[in-house]
């Protein structure tokens, strides 16, 4: 009671935003990890590229963050197959990779990913990325 008076606070789920993090190194996964959760995201990731399209196809996340050099399976493999499948085709992708040449840039546009960042990144770039791209998951906006 508050002076009284009934006070009847409704508790409302929030959804949230699902990350899947592929990429090899454990020290990036949880750099990434780091940066997206304090803006209310939950991070899962996988090491390499079987796993991490598996884990895709299986509950597809909000935001898929894709290395190009993985083990057993690139990332323009998983970028393939994830645009490929109707589970997965509307999945936002950004393309983290440590070459920051245009025709690898160019290369990721042609395959479908959204946005593109190279390796060492600013974590405030990411999260940049990350929330802008998650804006337009809200707003419908993405590929058919």
């Amino acid at each position: 009671m508050n002076g009284g008076v009934a006070v009847r606070v409704e508790s409302r789920s929030v959804p949230v935003e699902r990350v899947l993090v592929v990429e090899d190194s454990a020290v990036i996964q949880r750099l990434i990890a780091v940066c997206l959760r304090p803006a209310g995201m939950e991070v899962e990731a996988r090491a390499d590229g079987p796993a991490g399209l598996a884990a895709a196809l299986a509950s597809p996340p909000d935001l898929l963050i894709l290395d190009v050099g993985l083990p057993h399976m690139d990332g323009w493999e998983v970028l393939d197959h994830v645009r490929a499948d109707p589970r997965t085709r509307r999945v936002k992708v950004l393309v983290l990779t440590a070459h920051s040449q245009e025709e690898t840039r160019e290369r990721a546009g042609r395959g479908g990913a959204d946005a593109f960042i190279t390796k060492p990144f600013r974590p405030d770039d990411l999260r940049r990325l990350a929330l802008g791209l998650l804006r337009e998951v809200e707003a419908g906006v993405g590929p058919a």
